[in-house]
């Protein structure tokens, strides 16, 4: 696809702009005393900050791309730490000041529906970032997030190399409220179920937690043996961190892949304990949710930003404008030829003192 070829770039020109923007935000917040609805303002609720993307780059990308876009509009920032009722009363504390377009990227899908209905009445435009919420919503941005799924499943595969057929595979799955986690699951499956010997040990992982993952790795092992698996899927990054810390404790070594494209993940890579993961460019999904949310409060056409259409995982909301991105499998081979010519991290970001060594192997400066 052609997202693959646009070049992601950021650098603390964004960020700069975005802390500009943020401190603009707050003044505005004290100037509309919560009264806000002049057309003006786009809310942005973020779900969770465990996972290093979110105030990293998808808040300072679209924070800078609507303020470039519409240089009078403020953009009412909150980020909801993984719990549904705080990310709820965020959402209707919004509604209540009049912000008539909201980007939300939902705790939980399954919640949102009543929440996006009561909005829709009061003339709310929703746009869903990065995971479907429930519900009438005006537009959609994210990834095909079966395909990622695919992608991890096949990297792992390949990670096993000649020995995949007879290799037994531990899963551990992302958040069950998420709902790309089921999509990611499925692809992965669609790979793994005939790509290898069998999945031995499954488990979801509520909120994403490296904690959690690591108990259930440590869980799996007592069950299974120290000699019982091949391969662990890990459905992203911080998880990876926690399996393979609980797979050094046990003196193990296999091939665990992630998702995200994380500093730590890379780094893991670079040194060998961790075997691939996956590179989304957050860029293009966070600039044109931005640019969605504009015209959105324009009140003008987005057809040419949503050549997809979606339907809510329930099946109850039908023909949803989306666009999705796609994504690739980043392992050290290609990390100088994606991750850094992209400026995602510099090579200086990555290539610290503990890990100069395995950079020069990998060919990065």
């Amino acid at each position: 696809m052609n997202a693959m070829t646009r070049r992601i770039v950021i650098g603390t020109a964004a960020v700069s702009m975005a802390a500009s923007l943020a401190a603009c935000g707050k003044a505005g917040d004290g100037d509309n005393g919560g009264g806000g609805g002049d057309g003006k303002t786009i809310g942005l609720l973020l779900p969770e900050n465990k996972t290093t993307r979110y105030e990293t780059f998808d808040r300072p990308i679209i924070e800078a791309k609507i303020k470039a876009l519409c240089g009078d509009c403020e953009v009412k920032y909150n980020n909801a730490a993984q719990d549904t009722e705080t990310q709820k009363k965020q959402f209707d504390g919004l509604v209540t000041q009049g912000v008539k377009v909201i980007i939300l990227d939902s705790v939980d899908y399954k919640a949102t529906k009543s929440w996006v209905q009561q909005a829709e009445k009061k003339g709310v435009k929703v746009v869903a970032y990065d995971r479907l919420a429930e519900g009438p919503i005006s537009a959609y941005v994210s990834y095909d997030n079966e395909k990622i799924g695919r992608l991890q499943g096949e990297g792992l595969v390949k990670a096993l190399g000649a020995k995949a057929k007879e290799s037994n595979v531990v899963m551990i799955n992302g958040s069950p409220t998420d709902p790309n986690a089921p999509l990611f699951k499925k692809g992965a499956h669609s790979v793994l179920d005939t790509g290898v010997k069998k999945v031995v040990y499954e488990q979801d992982i509520p909120d994403w937690s490296p904690d959690e993952a690591n108990k259930k790795m440590g869980a799996a092992i007592d069950s299974l043996g120290k000699d019982g698996f091949q391969g662990v899927y890990s459905a992203n990054d911080g998880m990876a961190g926690g399996i393979i810390t609980a797979l050094k404790k046990q003196g193990i070594k296999v091939p665990v892949g992630g998702q995200d494209a994380e500093l730590a993940g890379l780094q893991r890579i670079l040194k060998g304990d961790q075997a691939f993961t996956i590179y989304k460019q957050i860029k293009p999904e966070a600039e044109t949710t931005a640019e969605i949310a504009v015209r959105l409060l324009k009140g003008e056409k987005i057809d040419d930003l949503t050549p997809t259409k979606v339907t809510s995982l329930t099946g109850e909301f039908k023909d949803i404008p989306a666009k999705l991105y796609d994504a690739q499998i980043v392992t050290k081979e290609n990390i100088a030829s994606t991750i850094i010519a992209d400026k995602v991290y510099k090579a200086a970001d990555i290539c610290t003192a503990e890990y100069k060594a395995a950079c020069a192997a990998a060919g990065i400066k």
